[in-house]
């Protein structure tokens, strides 16, 4: 899935409350008698918190890395 399927009210959340989200929907799921149209509903909804869960974490790692690059290119440059 790319992210630009992404609703901008999932892009808008923090890691923490996009797992939230996910785990309140399995709760749903799991709890109640949802009709078949309102499960896939959900679980697609899921879906998208889960990437948009996946994208945030390659940012950040990408974030980590260039800062990582980018220290050690200094240590490198005063020796």
């Amino acid at each position: 899935m790319k992210s630009k399927k992404i609703p901008a009210d999932i892009k808008s959340k923090s890691i923490k409350e996009a797992q939230n989200d996910i785990k309140d929907i399995i709760s749903e799921l799991e709890g109640k008698d949802a009709n078949l149209q309102e499960s896939l509903d959900k679980y697609n909804r899921m879906i998208q918190l889960n990437q948009h869960i996946q994208d945030k974490f390659k940012d950040k790692l990408k974030e980590i890395k260039d800062t990582n690059f980018d220290d050690n290119k200094k240590i490198l440059a005063k020796k």
